[in-house]
């Protein structure tokens, strides 16, 4: 009985690094760019460059591609599906957009406003919030639906003849278990 909170436990800690992990992916090259600026004494200017929103953009895309695989894979969502598609909406309005303009307004210009230095990283943030909510969406979406796929072929499989009813099957009984120090009268 205390297997199934544990293996959940292990799968949600999987995909919580699982996650991180493409995080990292996407920030490394960013990373290696800012530690070369760092060692040439220009650390600030990657603030005034479009490498924060770029990454940006590039999570944000990940997280629409995460949301809309959640609308995908489960076709039963309900009243779910209006939420899904606002943040689909939402990363749209609050992150890729705005990204995509800054990237564009930062490269056609000489003179960079300083407010710029304080939208990209709060852009970056909100990427990253967005595609770890993306994320964990679409694995509950998907593993409710694997559970229900999962769930019907047990009821098959342990149906003597396919073509009875659907009947509820019992609930299994919870047997308490011997141990070695159990005496036997």
């Amino acid at each position: 009985m205390s297997e199934l909170p544990e293996r959940q436990e292990h799968h949600s800690l999987s995909m919580m690094y699982g996650t991180y992990a493409d995080i990292l992916f996407v920030l490394f090259p960013f990373l290696i760019i800012g530690m070369q600026r760092l060692w040439e004494g220009r650390l600030y200017e990657t603030l005034l460059r479009p490498d924060l929103s770029i990454a940006a953009a590039i999570l944000a895309g990940l997280a629409i591609g995460k949301f809309v695989l959640g609308l995908v894979t489960n076709r039963d969502l309900g009243r779910y599906k209006e939420r899904i598609v606002f943040f689909i909406a939402l990363t749209l309005f609050v992150v890729l957009g705005p990204a995509i303009i800054l990237i564009l307004s930062i490269l056609g210009s000489a003179d960079v406003p300083g407010f710029v230095t304080f939208v990209q990283p709060t852009l970056l943030i909100i990427a990253i919030s967005l595609y770890s909510t993306a994320v964990s969406i679409s694995n509950i979406l998907t593993r409710s639906d694997r559970e229900e796929s999962l769930a019907d072929l047990q009821d098959i499989s342990v149906r003597p003849d396919p073509r009875e009813p659907d009947m509820p099957r019992p609930a299994p009984l919870d047997l308490p278990r011997r141990t070695g120090n159990d005496s036997t009268v």
